[in-house]
């Protein structure tokens, strides 16, 4: 009777580990991670994406990883509730991760100290992920996207910090931020009219003032924006300017508006274009 139950216990282990990894395989997980942000006084949670095959107990396989932003007023989690982030991310060996950036334009406040919420992403959130993570830890391994708030993010991140991204897209980029007077967020962010943050954050201006050199170092950019979104001719401007500066890029301008549905369906193009430009898990 005893060995009878032992065979028994020791099949059912047997069924459940094997459920487990056929769960772990083909399945993305996602993880909550509580980090206390140094630099804006705060604890700033970020989610995190996983990989098929990633939690796996033998594998020790390290993924590249793509930052993606939320807009204006949003949240992380707005990635998962209003797109089909999982089930897309499920296609790609790539960890996404998805940072609170608050209302801070991903830049470092001009009159709130404490809003160091540029010197938070690259200082703190980036290093906290790649000590947590299996990551790829190098600049062929990491893309930053974002939309509207997030979208001129990303570019400014990939004009201004090169050496950290292979990658750099925007969705519905609001890349006229910096010279707007319009939206208290902005004013706290970026100052007066005349205050030297909004010119040392213009994506126009720092793309404008590049070296031949510098521009052959920069990340391959995607700008994607709605035909019908209030920001499509600040994208094309900017595309223009790449353009001319013979900055890498891809344009591209499809019927849509600033909302979900439109991000959805880009989010898509960006995970795959992102998947090509960055370096495989390995």
């Amino acid at each position: 009777m005893r060995r009878g139950r032992t065979l028994f216990l020791l099949t059912l282990a047997l069924v459940l580990l094997v459920a487990f990894y056929i769960y772990s395989a083909s399945s993305v997980h996602v993880k909550t991670v509580a980090l206390q942000s140094k630099l804006v006084g705060k604890a700033l949670p970020y989610e995190v994406v996983l990989p098929r095959g990633y939690a796996l107990i033998t594998s020790r396989r390290r993924y590249p990883v793509l930052y993606l932003l939320h807009g204006w007023n949003g949240h992380p989690q707005g990635w998962l509730t209003e797109t089909k982030l999982k089930e897309y991310a499920a296609r790609y060996q790539v960890i996404v991760v998805l940072p609170e950036g608050d209302n801070g334009w991903y830049t470092d406040s001009a009159t709130v100290a404490a809003e160091k919420y540029e010197s938070y992403i690259l200082q703190e959130l980036i290093p906290d992920v790649d000590n947590r993570f299996r990551t790829l830890r190098e600049r062929r391994g990491r893309a930053v996207a974002g939309l509207s708030m997030g979208g001129y993010g990303a570019l400014k991140f990939g004009l201004k910090h090169p050496e950290l991204f292979a990658f750099s897209a925007s969705m519905s980029g609001a890349f006229d931020a910096p010279v707007r007077m319009d939206d208290y967020s902005i004013k706290q962010v970026f100052g007066a009219a005349d205050d030297p943050s909004r010119t040392a954050n213009d994506v126009f201006k720092l793309a404008d003032k590049l070296s031949a050199d510098e521009v052959a170092a920069l990340p391959y950019f995607y700008l994607a924006c709605g035909t019908q979104d209030p920001w499509a001719q600040t994208n094309r401007e900017l595309s223009k300017l790449f353009t001319e500066r013979k900055i890498a890029h891809e344009y591209r301008e499809l019927p849509g508006g600033h909302d979900w549905k439109y991000w959805d369906r880009e989010l898509q193009e960006i995970l795959r274009i992102a998947s090509q430009r960055l370096a495989p898990a390995q």
